[in-house]
């Protein structure tokens, strides 16, 4: 079986630091000659408009990427889906949401969470939870057996934030 991450050995030291010269050497260019590995690397002409500074960072950007990995699926989707037009909190919201859908949890995992001055221990499943002896299958159902009241189940087990609410500026 692959594991999907990558065990570091001399080869993979080796491939960081051949990288890391790479980029080093990235920077000594001049414009024109960032624009001539543009050209190497992306088969066209880079873009007239974009600068220097830029150029390194793609170029950066895609050295890295063609050696260790690229971007996974899943976060391609979000960064397609992004409008040009979007602002910088709409984005940082978008990638919050994708980074809440990975959150793992793998069976055996204990959930622990204080609740009217007793501790409860949810066990993750393959196919749901375990708490007091039964079997659920959303941690929303167990939050609503412990409190009584409707929470998001997730969030109250710690797995998700809170979302912060803006302060209410002093006056002068």
């Amino acid at each position: 079986m692959q594991s999907k991450y990558r065990s570091v050995s001399a080869t993979s030291k080796s491939s960081r630091a051949s990288v890391e010269n790479e980029i080093a050497h990235l920077r000594d260019l001049d414009l024109g000659g960032l624009r001539a590995r543009w050209q190497s690397v992306f088969q066209r002409p880079a873009p007239p408009h974009v600068p220097r500074h830029l150029l390194c960072a793609v170029l950066s950007f895609r050295l890295q990427a063609d050696r260790f990995g690229d971007l996974d699926h899943e976060t391609r989707k979000v960064l397609d889906r992004t409008s040009i037009n979007e602002s910088g909190s709409a984005m940082a919201e978008r990638l919050e949401s994708l980074d809440r859908k990975r959150i793992d949890l793998t069976p055996g995992t204990v959930l622990v969470r204080e609740w009217d001055q007793k501790s409860h221990r949810v066990m993750v499943l393959a196919n749901g939870f375990a708490w007091n002896g039964q079997s659920y299958d959303s941690l929303t159902k167990i939050a609503f057996a412990i409190t009584g009241t409707k929470w998001n189940g997730p969030r109250f087990f710690g797995l998700r934030d809170k979302p912060t609410k803006p302060r209410p500026e002093a006056s002068p």
